[in-house]
């Protein structure tokens, strides 16, 4: 492959992996529009997009393995590309837990349990894959260490939310069978906490497999 064709390989590749992050970002906004709106119709579509994330995601993993393949890259080439790969994991996997809030809001859910502020955590959680999002593209290290630090708000706000509907469930009802009645709408709730949990952390992966794109520390990646 002659050198130029080589390099718009390479920016063609992170211009996809924006891409597909955009798409996931997406899927993630919707599926807390059905959660917060109790819609059934949205949850159903976005479980039905998941299978073109999950193809995009199968057809540019192929991409980086041809590139590393054919290609060979060495130094900052290489560690481009194998952590656009991993990256594409983890958005695949946001992906997968956007579709987890869909299946919760097709459950529907009670107005008896607590109010917890799910489309603020949310949206921090989205704001945070965005932002990460962002660092790769632009390769900024910056950015990718203030996602690192901003994780942990997300994580206190997720077991303050978690808390809050246990002492409801404990405190509101006395009577053994309201609380069995109760339990399927807690426990969805709060796999929905942990789920939001989880799509933060996938970002601060993606921001710290782009540190790894710039410092070359092969701990970073991991």
């Amino acid at each position: 492959m002659p050198r130029k064709e080589y390099r718009e390989s390479l920016a063609a590749l992170r211009s996809e992996v924006e891409s597909m992050g955009t798409a996931v970002l997406d899927q993630l906004s919707r599926a807390l529009d059905a959660l917060e709106r109790d819609d059934q119709k949205l949850a159903r579509e976005v479980i039905d997009g998941d299978e073109r994330i999950n193809q995009r995601y199968l057809d540019l993993e192929s991409d980086c393995i041809d590139l590393i393949a054919l290609q060979q890259p060495v130094a900052s080439d290489l560690r481009f590309v194998a952590a656009s790969f991993k990256i594409l994991t983890d958005l695949e996997r946001i992906g997968d837990l956007a579709t987890n809030l869909a299946r919760y809001a097709l459950a529907g859910r009670s107005d008896e349990i607590a109010e917890v502020q799910i489309q603020t955590i949310g949206e921090t959680a989205r704001g945070q894959v965005r932002a990460a999002l962002d660092a790769y593209v632009d390769a900024d290290s910056a950015a990718c260490r203030a996602i690192a630090e901003r994780d942990d708000e997300l994580d206190a706000s997720c077991q303050n939310a978690s808390e809050a509907v246990v002492r409801e469930l404990i405190a509101g009802e006395s009577d053994r069978w309201e609380i069995e009645r109760l339990l399927d709408d807690v426990s969805r709730l709060l796999l929905t906490i942990r789920d939001l949990e989880r799509i933060g952390d996938h970002a601060v992966n993606i921001a710290a497999r782009t540190l790894y794109m710039d410092d070359g520390d092969p701990k970073l990646i991991y």
